[in-house]
């Protein structure tokens, strides 16, 4: 009977050592303070995800996809819309290709590849028949569409389908054929999913297409997320929000890619996009584990906050936390991208976005 006791007594305290861990790596114990004090614009879209933008032709364009509906099982209505920031009324306009591809986007890429004419990378969730509770789903069809946009007209080029596209998140364009994207999953049961989810395990990977062929160039990272790149410097930045970095990498000549140091944002770091100058700006999630519960139903709002990180080289660069929020004005911040005074900040399923003043945020 002791023996059985101090079993029993060593599994409890092994529960709570884990709860305890869980809880510290993502965010749980940390107090979130409002810091934002300038005006707020609110833009009626739901699940804005991800964005890219073009400041050449003052566009945006807005990966939409209810996601709150199909958690509820109500209809889902899901695409891509255009944003035009010239224009008074900042309205999103739903944009439909020439095809009848269904579109359930996540991560989105866009390229100018010639005057006026983009390359639109656009990360596919889709289950055959219905519609997928969750792009985990292990009977969800994967895929990264890619279409050719001018000014609002969007035609299909191809739809880009392999092994390799297992879990896909995000997508970032390098030129008209080559681009990098993440598997934020390594996984394909249950039990492994839900090893990488709560316990860390770090099975996901960054995958180089190079425009014939598919590559994996770095694996092992917790949640691989955002993914976005630096062609000035040929950097490639790495979101991994379940171990609150971001990784960073020198791109080679082959599209391999050479590791360069590990930035500790401490917060969940999601889309990651670059301004005018080089500075990244990043939508994150402060608590992992509250995030998790608002995305499930179980929370009305989870906290957003948005980072910028000025990066001059691995032992030389600048974390900013310059937005946090408990989430009453929105919540689950996933991306953030300034364009000249303001910052447009989208999320994973709300039903509005935020356009917030720039120069508050330093």
């Amino acid at each position: 009977m002791r023996k059985l006791v101090k079993i029993v007594g060593l599994l409890l305290l092994l529960l709570i050592l884990y709860f305890i861990y869980i809880s510290y790596t993502t965010g749980f114990f940390r107090t979130i303070e409002n810091t934002y004090s300038g005006s707020t614009q609110m833009i009626s879209i739901q699940g804005a995800e991800d964005m890219a933008i073009s400041r050449e032709d003052q566009f945006m364009i807005i990966s939409s996809d209810d996601r709150e509906a199909r958690r509820d099982g109500r209809p889902v209505h899901s695409g891509l819309y255009y944003l035009d920031l010239s224009a008074e009324d900042n309205s999103p306009e739903l944009i439909r290709a020439d095809n009848d591809v269904e579109l359930y986007p996540h991560g989105i890429s866009m390229i100018e590849i010639d005057s006026g004419l983009y390359r639109l990378l656009v990360v596919n969730h889709v289950l055959s028949g219905h519609e997928a509770v969750s792009a985990l789903d292990p009977e969800v069809r994967h895929t990264i569409e890619e279409y050719h946009l001018t000014v609002k007209n969007l035609i299909h080029i191809r739809t880009h389908e392999n092994d390799f596209i297992m879990s896909p998140n995000d997508v970032v364009a390098i030129d008209d054929q080559r681009f990098y994207f993440t598997n934020d999953h390594g996984s394909k049961t249950k039990l492994g999913l839900l090893a990488e989810d709560f316990l860390g395990f770090r099975r996901s990977n960054v995958v180089y297409f190079d425009g014939s062929s598919y590559e994996i160039v770095d694996d092992g990272i917790a949640y691989a997320n955002g993914i976005n790149w630096d062609p000035e410097r040929s950097l490639l930045y790495v979101a991994s929000p379940r171990d609150f970095l971001v990784k960073v990498y020198n791109i080679q000549s082959d599209g391999t890619l050479e590791w360069s140091t590990d930035i500790d944002c401490h917060t969940g770091v999601d889309n990651i996009e670059l301004d005018e100058n080089g500075l990244v700006w990043i939508g994150c999630h402060p608590k992992l584990l509250i995030f998790t519960l608002y995305a499930g139903g179980s929370k009305e709002i989870a906290p957003s906050e948005i980072i910028t990180i000025e990066y001059s080289g691995p032992e030389d660069y600048d974390v900013q936390s310059v937005f946090l929020s408990d989430g009453k004005d929105m919540s689950g911040a996933t991306t953030a991208i300034p364009y000249e005074q303001q910052v447009y900040v989208g999320n994973v399923m709300d039903s509005k976005m935020l356009v917030l003043d720039r120069n508050v945020l330093k």
